[in-house]
């Protein structure tokens, strides 16, 4: 198979799994409505085992741009390849996501909280405010990276690595995952929230692309930043671009402060 396709198929898989245990817990009517979070935590880290037992032969399974770029700036992964896994990841993400509105069609009309039908697709923070949402988004995600890199480093039964990368997923949604609904993946956020925005979903409402940078961008920042610290710390190669990206992590965070301050002034 070509690695390309099966990092399509393999986020589209992670993100039936994801986004459909989001809806049946969310959305009226399903037989697991109110299930909570424990059911959406494993049902996201077994998608993501799912994913990779399904395509990792093929591609290593990275079905997110930020590890695809962690494992590029540890040296792990070509470079050249880079922007074709990320357009793989997203387009897997969006077919995932629409199969999730197909298999809950009637769920759709029957659910009127339209903040619980955006969350089967996207990201949202429990508290808005930039500067903390920026910030978990980047943990969670360089948490991510380094722990696939701990569990690489490993040496497991054959076949039990992908089962321990989704509970890798589970850890971090049950411990970080509060905050901003972990979206620790550009693709699992962007893909999907597309997907809500062109597809005729009843009652759907807004998008909220204005929060849909920070899933974007925190995960890129803590993905990337990932790769380098297991590089440097770990591996111990020095990389110029360790200290260059943690310079751009502080500048971006202090950004997002500067905007939380300005919308604190502009509200009082």
């Amino acid at each position: 198979m070509n690695e390309y396709i099966a990092e399509v198929i393999g986020t589209a898989i992670l993100i039936l799994f994801g986004g459909g245990v989001v809806a049946n817990v969310s959305l009226k009517k399903s037989l697991a409505e109110g299930a909570g979070w424990f059911a959406i935590a494993f049902g996201w880290g077994l998608g993501v085992a799912m994913g990779v037992y399904a395509v990792g032969q093929f591609s290593g399974a990275h079905l997110n741009p930020a590890v695809t770029l962690g494992l590029a700036f540890n040296g792990d992964f070509e470079w050249v390849k880079v922007p074709g896994y990320m357009a793989a990841q997203v387009a897997g993400a969006f077919i995932g996501a629409t199969l999730v509105w197909l298999h809950f069609l009637p769920h759709w009309k029957a659910t009127d909280d339209q903040g619980a039908k955006l969350g089967v697709f996207s990201t949202g923070p429990a508290i808005p405010h930039n500067f903390s949402n920026l910030l978990s988004e980047f943990i969670g995600t360089f948490i991510l990276v380094v722990g696939i890199l701990f569990i690489g480093a490993n040496d497991f039964t054959e076949g039990l690595n992908p089962f321990i990368v989704g509970m890798l997923i589970v850890a971090i949604g049950l411990s970080l995952g509060g905050t901003t609904g972990y979206a620790i993946n550009p693709a699992r956020d962007l893909g999907p929230r597309i997907a809500h925005f062109v597809l005729p979903i009843s009652g759907k409402g807004k998008s909220n692309w204005g929060y849909s940078w920070i899933p974007i961008l925190g995960p890129v920042l803590g993905g990337s930043f990932g790769g380098l610290f297991y590089r440097y710390i770990f591996s111990g190669e020095f990389h110029l671009m360790f200290w260059i990206m943690a310079a751009l992590t502080v500048l971006c965070l202090a950004a997002a402060y500067l905007i939380d301050k300005k919308q604190t002034s502009l509200i009082q």
